[in-house]
């Protein structure tokens, strides 16, 4: 799946509403996409509950951003977060924006900065309600940064059926023999399903997914002769080029 590693990224956090437990992990993932050239987290942090985040702000070069609950009930650092986001978008010195929560309050937001051209990467647990997560051109389902499933491979449980996805992608980017690009097959699962991610099945590589179907074809090219670097193409078994 192509990636926009020369991009500058705003991550703004909805500490009341992320773990701070992957925040390492998180950012490491963030930087596969591009650069935090901002970095904020937003919350109540006179809360004796953000005590964990403290611990990790300055060694992340994290601002964070006080926003006290003026009312019960109304989630000020929401509407905080979403403030400095139109700003930033209106500013025009980034090119894309990490939105980390599972809140579906940001749905509105996401779709406004993707109608300005950015690039939105949305990261939160696998109880995110839908709508945010098609809302991001891409969505990370936290669960796979987990220094536990990062180490086993874990699946996240619940995520989309693999077949239809995969076929559906697949069939989509076919050429006349028959064969489809991988490369081809990924950017089209992320815009069928921005949460798509092999990680989600066990899998660390798109790669490693399509070969352990064993209704998919698989073959190597090599980018050139006698090159180790290979292009790789699927489809499903049994399919024939098309006819002249």
């Amino acid at each position: 799946m192509a990636t926009h590693g020369s991009d500058k990224l705003a991550v703004l956090i909805d500490a009341d509403n992320a773990q701070p437990k992957i925040a390492h992990e998180l950012m490491n993932e963030i930087s596969r996409y591009g650069t935090a050239t901002v970095k904020r987290a937003y919350g109540d942090w006179t809360h004796v509950g953000m005590g964990s985040w403290k611990d990790i702000l300055n060694p992340l070069a994290i601002q964070p951003i006080q926003q006290f609950a003026y009312t019960s009930g109304k989630n000020a650092t929401d509407s905080a977060l979403i403030i400095d986001a139109m700003d930033l978008l209106h500013a025009g010195r980034v090119d894309g924006f990490c939105l980390v929560s599972s809140d579906s309050d940001f749905t509105r937001l996401a779709t406004r900065i993707r109608e300005a051209g950015l690039l939105v990467y949305g990261f939160g647990e696998k109880k995110t309600p839908q709508a945010f997560v098609a809302a991001c051109d891409k969505f990370v389902y936290t669960e796979i940064l987990r220094p536990e499933a990062m180490a086993t491979g874990e699946a996240v449980q619940e995520v989309e059926p693999l077949k239809p996805l995969l076929q559906a992608a697949v069939d989509a980017t076919a050429r006349e023999n028959g064969w489809s690009p991988l490369s081809a097959v990924g950017s089209m699962l992320v815009k069928q399903s921005p949460s798509f991610d092999p990680r989600n099945y066990g899998f660390s590589k798109l790669s490693e997914l399509v070969r352990n179907q064993r209704w998919l074809q698989v073959k190597d090219e090599p980018i050139a002769p006698g090159a180790t670097n290979v292009h790789v193409y699927v489809r499903p078994k049994g399919k024939k080029a098309a006819a002249a």
